[in-house]
């Protein structure tokens, strides 16, 4: 079963905002821009997620899970000790790209910083729902471990289309995927998490992460 949800708008984190668009939000100037951008943005966004839960079935070279078989190491290593998995899309809308081509033509400071706000956004809303996920497994004694994604390590971005297909996207929360593989709106996420026996829920998220040279790793 597929279960689509819409949640309300994510707590703002303008530090991360700044820290996405690689710019110091000590300055006042940034920090002015940073509030115009989002007074814009915010009757544009919206955050909607579709999921399923299914249950992983392991053979001696892959793992198998929403009619989806892979090899992945990654993924093998993010569901290692867990029976389930939750799959997943996430997207904030197509009127925010809209407002981003805009700003590309008019004044390219701007554009960056709503790119950077998207980024802060589709994030928000991807740890939102997984939060709300946890407090939904804590009753059995279950949480999720961290969430990776097809385009990391050595996950084929070609697993789009699969993902695409299990969870509907189109219909469910209209997100399509292109020939060239992009996502439209293209501030979106598809994921999956193994669903495994209780941990703390505190982590840093670059531990899981394999893109080990980027800039943001802690």
């Amino acid at each position: 079963m597929i279960i689509k949800e819409i949640f309300e708008a994510p707590q703002w984190n303008r530090s991360e905002i700044a820290r996405y668009a690689k710019a110091d939000d000590s300055d006042e100037r940034i920090s002015a821009l940073i509030e115009s951008c989002i007074i814009e943005s915010e009757p544009l966004l919206e955050y909607r997620v579709c999921y399923t839960i299914d249950d992983i079935v392991r053979t001696d070279h892959s793992i198998k899970f929403c009619g989806i078989d892979t090899s992945s190491s990654l993924i093998k290593k993010a569901v290692s000790g867990c029976e389930n998995i939750l799959l997943f899309a996430a997207t904030i809308g197509a009127q925010f790209d809209r407002l981003i081509a805009k700003y590309s033509r008019l004044e390219p400071s701007k554009a960056l910083i709503l790119q950077a706000i998207g980024a802060e956004r589709i994030e928000s809303l991807c740890d939102a729902f997984c939060e709300k996920m946890n407090t939904e497994l804590h009753p059995s004694k279950k949480s999720l471990r961290p969430r990776v994604s097809p385009g990391y390590g050595d996950i084929e971005l070609k697993m789009q289309q699969e993902i695409f297909k299990v969870l509907d996207c189109e219909r469910k929360i209209g997100l399509t995927l292109n020939e060239s593989l992009l996502m439209s709106p293209s501030k979106s996420v598809t994921a999956m998490a193994g669903i495994g026996a209780y941990r703390c829920l505190e982590h840093n998220k670059c531990d899981s992460c394999a893109n080990t040279g980027c800039s943001y790793r802690k």
